[in-house]
């Protein structure tokens, strides 16, 4: 299940780029729009400058701002970054201790088929595919 923290990334990530370009935008008005808590907006936002998706600027005239454009970022990286793996089963993480039944598991193959097109889906859908909704 995705959480908000991966939702409300991409809602931020589609309100920067819904922004003049290179201009940075200031997280109360983002919050604002969104209608997201700024409270916890920061603590999303920090994740997604530590991932190097955006960058903060402080100050006046502050505020976040795209590091690429919306059309290179894909919604499995955002949602990767906030949430973690989007593996289905603990044994396919990719942190996972080895699983002692890999080689004779029955369920594994349809895990891994599910995983793959989770992962393709998410990662064929940008920034700017959801603001176009060219889906």
């Amino acid at each position: 299940m995705i959480s908000t923290k991966g939702r409300y990334a991409i809602r931020f990530m589609i309100d920067l780029a819904e922004q003049p370009f290179n201009t940075p935008v200031p997280l109360d008005e983002t919050a604002s729009r969104q209608d997201i808590s700024k409270k916890y907006l920061e603590l999303i936002v920090k994740m997604l400058v530590k991932g190097k998706l955006v960058k903060g600027t402080s100050g006046k005239g502050g505020g976040y701002r795209l590091l690429r454009k919306p059309e290179e970022y894909t919604v499995g990286e955002i949602l990767e970054l906030t949430e973690g793996t989007l593996a289905t089963v603990a044994c396919l993480d990719a942190e996972a201790e080895p699983c002692p039944r890999k080689s004779f598991c029955k369920t594994l193959p349809m895990w891994k088929k599910f995983d793959d097109i989770v992962h393709d889906y998410f990662f064929n859908i940008t920034i700017a595919d959801l603001i176009s909704g060219d889906l």
